[in-house]
């Protein structure tokens, strides 16, 4: 053994210098789990960029259009919570398996798509079975690794977890100029014959344990489809459907609201109920959930937000867009290699707090765009982004595990990831609701400040004829959307500001620990 190698196992803890490294094998396997979650990753967001081409191919209209992305996530949604009881029922082999072959079947239905049921049914099928790769990545890290490795493998994973829905939309944009939107699609295939391989030669075989399909909480598994299904469609489709002028709305509100209640009974009823809602009552697991929906709304919604803004301000292309959203990777990729060190030597609360607070500066330098902004305004406030969301995500991910006892990390795991998706739900639904208000109160004023009467007003009517008009309402447009989207980003900033009190209910880590792993 080297000096170097002597030094380091004598400043570890007694029992992580007596356990063995990781073999080849378990290598494979924590390579396997990195793979399937990028591979989820990406599809949440690598259609965002391809929309506008794929309604017109399949001749679905705008509207109907975003059930595509909406499909995905409503179905993610539903089985995050549910991994951690399928891993224990089928062997987290099996589950894998039956995930990456079932993704990758539906990924290439996405892709031959000519309709727009087709495709849907396609999306759902790929958020049923992606929403279990992404959880169990983190199971393999902590079954397959011994401890003093495990931040390696926790980077690995950190790095995928953030950087799939940035590059995503890069991704889609490029395959979709320079080839063709179906290979968005089409992409998975040979990643899942990868992946299938990696999961056969790595991964031991575990004994169904069938027998807890009896001792289920069917109530609380039916709840939590139609309680988070139903609540995810209202958030992302109300304000297009005029909310509950809307009998869909309604309707779903209805269905939405009996499966929360169910899900309430099952807490009480079953042995083992489903997900422990329980633990959102810990005071510090409870502000971890807060912080991390305020997070997710962010990041999912500045994804969103600045692709709009360059499109239909800037004139940017798909491609383009996503090299903006892009930049917020950057950070990420540069500090994964030392988070293991920061998370073991840094106080949480002062990681966090920094975190949010770098989150909340980077939407307010984007409170000052004009319609004369393009991407290079962009670059500094998506580089402070990456910065924080590395930060927030892989601090929070730590205390919301050590926030339960270790049996109980799974489900913690599986409320954390459903927030965090929410969080991008509230967004979406946010966004809808923020454009159609407040560009429509921006245009008012704006038209208001035009006087008649006035000399430059009447100058202007006069030079340019008959096309005055148009013009100038064209104009007021364009001026009020991009003030609307900067009251997006202040929202956002402001957002983030009401929930940095939270990190003093956070408890520090354990000094020189080694990370707290779940899925």
């Amino acid at each position: 053994m080297s000096a170097t190698s002597t030094a380091d196992a004598h400043a570890l803890p007694p029992q992580l210098a007596a356990e063995k490294p990781a073999d080849a094998a378990a290598w494979l396997a924590v390579a396997a789990g990195t793979l399937g979650a990028l591979m989820a990753t990406l599809d949440v967001s690598i259609v965002n960029s391809s929309l506008p081409t794929i309604q017109g191919e399949i001749g679905a209209s705008g509207t109907e259009g975003t059930w595509i992305a909406t499909a995905y996530l409503v179905a993610e949604i539903i089985v995050i919570p549910l991994s951690g009881w399928l891993e224990r029922l089928l062997g987290l082999r099996t589950l894998l398996l039956i995930a990456a072959t079932l993704f990758t079947m539906f990924s290439v239905a996405c892709g031959l798509s000519t309709t727009l049921p087709m495709m849907i049914a396609g999306r759902v099928g790929q958020g049923l079975t992606g929403g279990a790769l992404i959880p169990t990545a983190m199971t393999i890290v902590a079954t397959r690794l011994p401890r003093a490795q495990q931040p390696i493998g926790n980077a690995l994973f950190g790095a995928t977890a953030l950087l799939g829905p940035v590059v995503g939309p890069v991704l889609g944009g490029w395959l979709t100029e320079n080839v063709s939107w179906h290979y968005a699609f089409f992409i998975n295939l040979p990643v899942g014959v990868a992946l299938v391989t990696l999961l056969l030669v790595a991964i031991p075989h575990q004994a169904a344990k069938l027998y807890l399909i009896r001792e289920a909480d069917w109530l609380g598994i039916l709840g939590l489809a139609l309680g988070l299904g139903g609540l995810t469609v209202v958030l992302e489709e109300g304000e297009r459907e005029q909310w509950f002028s809307s009998s869909l709305i309604i309707t779903l509100t209805a269905i939405s609201a009996f499966g929360l209640v169910l899900l309430g009974l099952g807490q009480f009823l079953a042995r083992k109920p489903v997900i422990k809602l329980r633990l959102l009552l810990d005071r510090q697991f409870g502000s971890v959930v807060a912080m991390v929906t305020v997070v997710g709304m962010v990041i999912y919604g500045t994804s969103y937000v600045i692709p709009q803004f360059l499109s239909q301000i800037a004139g940017y292309n798909s491609l383009q867009s996503g090299q903006i959203v892009m930049l917020s990777g950057i950070p990420v990729m540069l500090m994964m290699p030392i988070t293991p060190w920061l998370i073991r030597n840094v106080d949480i609360r002062l990681s966090v707090c920094f975190g949010l607070s770098v989150l909340a500066l980077s939407a307010w330098l984007e409170t000052d765009i004009t319609p004369l902004s393009d991407g290079r305004d962009f670059v500094d406030s998506q580089l402070l982004r990456g910065m924080g969301t590395v930060f927030c995500m892989m601090f929070l991910n730590q205390a919301a595990i050590r926030s339960v006892p270790k049996e109980e990390a799974g489900d913690a795991s599986g409320l954390y990831n459903a927030a965090r998706n929410l969080g991008g739900s509230f967004a979406l639904a946010g966004v809808a609701i923020i454009q159609d208000q407040r560009l429509w109160l921006h245009a008012r004023r704006l038209e208001e400040s035009l006087n008649a009467n006035s000399i430059a007003v009447q100058d202007y009517v006069a030079g340019q004829g008959a096309a005055a008009l148009r013009s100038l309402e064209a104009t007021i447009q364009v001026q009020a959307l991009a003030m609307t989207y900067a009251d997006m980003f202040q929202i956002m900033s402001v957002g983030i500001m009401f929930v940095i009190p939270l990190v003093m209910f956070l408890r520090p880590l354990p000094k020189n620990a080694p990370l707290a792993t779940g899925h």
